[in-house]
């Protein structure tokens, strides 16, 4: 099967949604992996996926591509991208592919993969081309799919781990995508008062673009920073946690002044 080279990018997999990705080439593509990381002595792998309106057919159709390798999976379900990692360093699953377009349009979406506790980049996303171009997968019956649910222990992990100097009024931005529904409970267990915008999930993003680098992904959230009156430096300092590791695709801002 002809698989479109060009996504097979520097950092991950990624393409157009039924053009450059389908359900058939994501099937092999699973089947490319899951002999990559055979042939690194790798078999259980962790698989999340985002809210994209492709994702669960494609976390399906990559399943499927994995277990023909021997691979067992392990469906995290619909998880920030963060969650995933937690599973591989915390939980020490050994491999992980994450579904995701990232902050790309929603006509995309992709693929982030660990071997390890490493994420996969340059040489090694072009192995896994090589194997799908030469047609030399590994075959082998026997891999079993489980679920979990991570995000309890991810939640709970955080907030031993977090310490707040007083309370805080937030702003939530979730832009529509996968880390409203974890970040929320957890400013609220953290006795914050939170405004939230967009935390639903909806992989159409009908409010604003994914990407909150973009200015006008970032209007709503600074208007309501303006009407709360909330400072964004005091969040940063106060929080003493970094929060690009706590989620992606969430904006914060503010706590109260006083």
């Amino acid at each position: 099967m002809e698989i479109n080279p060009q996504i097979f990018r520097e950092y991950d997999i990624r393409g157009i949604v039924d053009k450059d990705l389908t359900v058939e080439n994501v099937e092999v593509l699973g089947r490319g992996i899951g002999t990559y990381f055979r042939r690194n002595k790798k078999k259980e792998v962790a698989l999340g996926r985002d809210c994209r309106l492709s994702s669960p057919s494609y976390a399906e159709a990559i399943t499927r591509g994995l277990l023909s390798t021997g691979c067992n999976v392990v469906d995290l379900a619909t998880i920030p991208t963060p969650i995933l990692y937690f599973s591989i360093y915390y939980k020490k699953i050994e491999a992980g592919v994450m579904i995701t377009g990232s902050h790309n349009p929603p006509e995309y979406n992709g693929f982030k993969v660990m071997c390890g506790e490493e994420t996969l980049y340059g040489e090694a996303i072009q192995e896994i081309y090589k194997i799908i171009r030469s047609n030399e997968f590994i075959k082998e019956k026997g891999g079993m799919r489980s679920s979990s649910s991570v995000i309890p222990e991810y939640q709970n992990y955080l907030l031993k781990n977090i310490n707040l100097k007083r309370k805080l009024k937030v702003v939530i931005d979730a832009g529509n995508g996968t880390a409203g529904f974890v970040a929320v409970p957890i400013f609220k267990k953290l006795g914050c008062q939170v405004i939230e915008l967009y935390c639903e999930m909806d992989g159409t993003f009908p409010h604003h673009h994914p990407d909150p680098t973009l200015p006008d992904a970032l209007k709503d959230l600074i208007k309501k920073v303006k009407e709360e009156k909330l400072i964004w430096a005091s969040v940063m300092m106060e929080m003493e946690i970094g929060l690009e590791s706590l989620m992606t695709r969430v904006v914060l801002s503010g706590v109260i002044s006083s």
